[in-house]
């Protein structure tokens, strides 16, 4: 009989609370019953075919980094902590491919694999210190997606653990492959709600061989976010396209010591890479300073601290009822239209704005929020937010680009998808999960057992 290795459980109050809650706003604030760290696939197995017999929910965590409550706990769950699963299995060079427990931080990966002049592509904000378990629950985004796409797209096989404590294996080591259903697409993004993510084959990228970074200062938001546009029209495929507005800048000022705000009242930083990149970024320096840009190349010290300071552009607060960052993506050609309208609903309900977005492919984060306490414009702020999103959607955009419907935004997920849709969607959740114990409340609504 499997045992689970010393020290693996805790009902102590501090690990209770330390694991209770994401980076998310909390909706409904739970203590778990206990905290298993699993330090193996089998002690995965163990724990599940432990719940299910039990009738006991259990939630699972990573770093913890996520901010749509995905990890949060849920009444009378068990919370199942991976970060202990943390081996770099296989660097495979010549399949440019690597195999990795979910416990592996992002970064760790890539310094592992750069080794060999390639890289894992992508890298959220908060690559340093978040888990590829993590990165593939939200199928993850991140800055250089603008080229080389989200999570899914680097995900070819996957090792899960089921409800009932099966262990499976999905997917395969080649970069194609369509023999029977996409069962490890559905895994990627799925946020924990139909199986335990407990290894993952990935695919690797070549290290780029240059790197040209380009800061253009525009007087507006709206000028930024044409530059986006303009580019495109150029048909240069930059690796890195971000804009962050002056209130983003200033805030990065405040706490990182920079000087971004008195250069321009709106960024947008661009990276392009390979054998072109020069070239390219002569292009792109072209065709923004036609719109107006302030552009300034940056040095190779410059640029990693450009960067640098666009992973740290949602600030230092965690959101809660007076402050929720939010992860909308629309078409590209609606960008300038969105940035108007989500100014225009924070002006109109008088709540603070600020907006960094992933403007390569469309993904803004607008943060909204009102004084801290002020108790008495958290319906404001709400009211704001829901706008907001229906403004999204109006213009065919989603919810959520790359953080997950969480436990924070499943309120809203019924107004992008049909009941139709939501309706398939629990039919496959009961396939997987006939219980209904993996991560209850999460990524989407769930109607009453019918009889």
């Amino acid at each position: 009989m499997h045992v689970l290795p010393a020290g693996s459980v805790s009902t102590e109050p501090a690990d209770l609370a330390a694991c209770a809650v994401d980076q998310g706003p909390v909706v409904d604030h739970q203590l778990p019953i206990a905290v298993v760290w699993a330090q193996s696939a089998e002690d995965v197995q163990m724990v599940m075919r432990a719940a299910h017999a039990a009738g006991v929910p259990v939630v699972c965590r990573g770093a913890g980094t996520g901010v749509s409550g995905g990890a949060h706990a849920t009444e009378g769950c068990l919370v199942l902590n991976l970060e202990r699963m943390n081996r770099i299995l296989e660097i495979h060079p010549e399949d440019e491919i690597a195999r990795v427990e979910p416990g592996v931080i992002n970064s760790d990966l890539n310094a592992a694999v750069a080794e060999y002049g390639l890289m894992y592509a992508p890298d959220p904000a908060s690559y340093r210190v978040s888990t590829i378990g993590g990165n593939i629950a939200t199928n993850a985004g991140g800055l250089r997606c603008a080229k080389y796409g989200v999570t899914r797209e680097s995900v070819l096989a996957l090792d899960v653990v089921l409800a009932d404590g099966t262990l499976i294996h999905t997917g395969h080591r080649t970069f194609k492959g369509v023999a029977g259903y996409d069962l490890t697409g559905l895994f990627v993004g799925s946020e924990g709600t139909l199986g335990v993510v407990v290894g993952a084959t990935v695919r690797l990228r070549y290290l780029p061989a240059a790197l040209e970074t380009v800061a253009a200062f525009f007087p507006d938001v709206a000028a930024a976010a044409a530059g986006v546009l303009a580019v495109g029209r150029a048909r240069v495929q930059p690796a890195i396209m971000e804009l962050l507005d002056g209130h983003t800048m200033a805030q990065l000022d405040k706490e990182q010591g920079s000087s971004l705000r008195s250069r321009g009242a709106a960024l947008l930083l661009i990276q392009t890479d390979g054998y072109a990149a020069a070239v390219e970024a002569g292009i792109i320096r072209e065709v923004l300073s036609g719109l107006g840009g302030d552009i300034k190349a940056a040095d190779a010290a410059e640029a990693v601290r450009l960067v640098d300071l666009r992973r740290h552009s949602r600030g230092a607060e965690v959101d809660d009822d007076f402050r929720v960052g939010e992860d909308v993506a629309v078409p590209r050609s609606q960008l300038v239209n969105y940035i108007h309208q989500l100014q225009d609903i924070a002006d109109r309900h008088g709540v603070g704005l600020k907006v960094v977005a992933h403007a390569g492919d469309g993904n803004l984060h607008p943060t909204f929020w009102v004084g801290p306490g002020d108790v008495a414009k958290v319906p404001a702020l709400n009211a704001a937010l829901d706008e907001s999103i229906d403004v999204g959607l109006a213009l065919g955009g989603t919810i959520t680009g790359e953080h997950g419907v969480g436990q924070y935004k499943v309120r809203w997920l019924g107004r992008e998808q049909s009941e139709e849709v939501l309706e398939l969607q629990r039919r496959l959740k009961d396939v997987f999960d006939p219980q209904r114990l993996l991560n209850p409340g999460k990524a989407l609504p769930v109607a009453p057992r019918v009889g």
